[in-house]
C-alpha cells in the first residue's frame, strides 16, 4: 500500500530542500528546477531501504544544485551589468529565526557567489543547516577530513565580507522607514542622513531597465542625488512600500501600481551602508507570492 502524498518525506521536507537549493544557487526558478529533478530521483529510489530520509533528500538536492551551479557560472558570466540573487517575498517571522534570516539575507547570499561550487555547497549546509562533516562528504563526493578544510577555508572568506554586527529585526525597520520616507519626498538631505558616507548601491536590471546602474554608486552624497534625481525622472508614479525580503525588512517599488523591482539594505549602526536594488523583470516573479522557506 503506498504512503499518502502529504506523508511522504519530500512533501514533509520541501520547504527545508526549497531552502538548501535557493541558498546554493540565489534563485528561485533554478532551485525550483533542482526540487523538480531530485523528486523524479526520490520516486525512483525503494524508500523502505532509506534509513533517514532528511538527510537522503539533503544529499540528492545538494548534488542537483552542484550540477546547476557549473551551468549558472557560465550563465552569470555573459549577464548585462551586475548579478544579483533573486528576491523571496517572505514572512516577518522568518525574522525570528536570525541565523536563517541573516543567510538568505541578498548581502549574504551575494558574498556566497564569491565561493567556489563545493565551497559554498559546504558552507550552507554546515554553517545554516548544520548538518554533519560525513553527511556533507557524501553530499559532495569529498572526504569528512576536506569537506573540514574547506568548510573552514569558507567560513573564514564568508567572516571577511559579511556585515560586521548583526542588527535587530526592529532597528531595521526604523532604518528603512525613515529611508521610504526620504525617496517618496524627494529628501534629499534626509536620504544623505540615513546612509553612511561609503555607502555602495549595486542594481540589477539585467539591461533590460532603463535607468538602472549598471555600476555600483559609491558615496551617501553622489547616491543620494541619483536616487532623487532618477525618481524625478520616471514618467508616472514611482513609490516606495516597505516589506519584507529574503527575511529582512526591504522596500517595494511599484511604478503606477505595477511592481517594478524590490531594494533590501544592510545597516550598520543605524545606517545604510549597502543597497541592493533588483529590477530585472526575470528575477521579480516571487515577490507577489511568500516563499515557504525553512531549516
Amino acid at each position: 500500500m503506498s504512503m499518502p502524498l502529504a506523508d511522504d518525506p519530500f512533501v514533509v521536507h520541501r520547504n527545508l530542500l526549497f531552502t538548501v537549493a535557493y541558498e546554493m544557487l540565489g534563485s528561485a526558478a533554478d532551485a525550483e528546477d533542482v526540487l523538480q529533478e531530485s523528486w523524479l530521483r526520490w520516486a525512483a529510489v525503494d524508500h523502505a531501504t532509506v534509513a533517514e530520509p532528511r538527510a537522503y533528500l539533503v544529499r540528492i538536492v545538494t548534488r542537483q544544485a552542484l550540477n546547476h551551479l557549473r551551468t549558472l557560472s557560465r550563465r552569470r558570466e555573459e549577464y548585462v551589468g551586475e548579478w544579483l540573487p533573486e528576491p523571496l517575498l517572505t514572512s516577518p517571522d522568518v525574522a525570528e529565526d536570525v541565523e536563517l534570516a541573516e543567510s538568505l539575507s541578498i548581502a549574504m547570499l551575494t558574498v556566497l557567489e564569491t565561493l567556489g561550487p563545493a565551497e559554498r555547497a559546504v558552507f550552507v549546509l554546515r554553517e545554516v543547516f548544520d548538518v554533519p562533516y560525513d553527511e556533507i562528504a557524501d553530499a559532495v563526493g569529498k572526504s569528512p577530513a576536506a569537506v573540514r578544510q574547506i568548510a573552514h577555508r569558507a567560513k573564514d572568506h564568508v567572516a571577511a565580507r559579511r556585515p560586521r554586527v548583526p542588527v535587530m529585526p526592529a532597528e531595521h525597520e526604523e532604518v528603512v522607514e525613515r529611508f521610504v520616507a526620504a525617496l517618496n519626498t524627494g529628501d534629499l538631505q534626509g536620504l544623505m542622513d540615513v546612509m553612511a558616507p561609503h555607502v555602495v548601491s549595486v542594481a540589477d536590471g539585467g539591461g533590460k531597465v532603463r535607468g538602472a546602474a549598471r555600476r555600483p554608486i559609491i558615496g551617501s552624497d553622489k547616491l543620494a542625488r541619483y536616487l532623487v534625481g532618477s525618481m524625478s525622472k520616471v514618467t508616472g508614479t514611482l513609490v516606495a512600500s516597505p516589506t519584507w525580503i529574503n527575511g529582512l525588512p526591504g522596500i517595494r517599488m511599484e511604478l503606477d501600481g505595477v511592481l517594478a523591482g524590490v531594494v533590501t539594505l544592510t545597516v550598520e549602526d543605524g545606517r545604510v551602508t549597502q543597497i541592493y536594488s533588483i529590477a530585472n523583470p526575470d528575477k521579480l516573479g516571487r515577490v507577489d507570492d511568500e516563499a515557504l522557506v525553512s531549516r
